[in-house]
């Protein structure tokens, strides 16, 4: 079992809907592991952007990661339909660009 799985799917399922993790000695005790352990993964989800630290009132959910699925989902679509527009633009720029190429010639 790794620490970092285990919170990174309970965060994914919103188990922590206030954005605040248990402490290190709590999930230590939950996990029945050492406390280095724990924190050890919860630097693993730090470094991913996943949560954050606030010293020593403990580890929270970034906003990010606390977002609904299906605010994530709109985003996605947002997403492709912004490249969408982007690429049929960028072909009319070449087509546009190749027109003026062929006249000068």
């Amino acid at each position: 079992m790794q620490v970092a799985d285990v919170l990174r799917r309970r965060i994914s399922e919103g188990r922590y809907a206030d954005g605040r993790l248990p402490g290190t000695r709590e999930l230590a005790r939950e996990f029945g592991i050492a406390g280095q352990t724990v924190r050890d993964g919860l630097g693993i989800l730090v470094a991913e952007g996943l949560i954050f630290s606030a010293g020593n009132r403990g580890y929270f959910v970034t906003a990010a990661s606390a977002e609904a699925p299906s605010a994530k989902q709109d985003t996605t679509e947002e997403i492709k339909e912004i490249r969408s527009q982007i690429q049929a633009l960028a072909e009319r720029v070449a087509a546009l660009e190749g027109r003026a190429t062929s006249g000068s010639a």
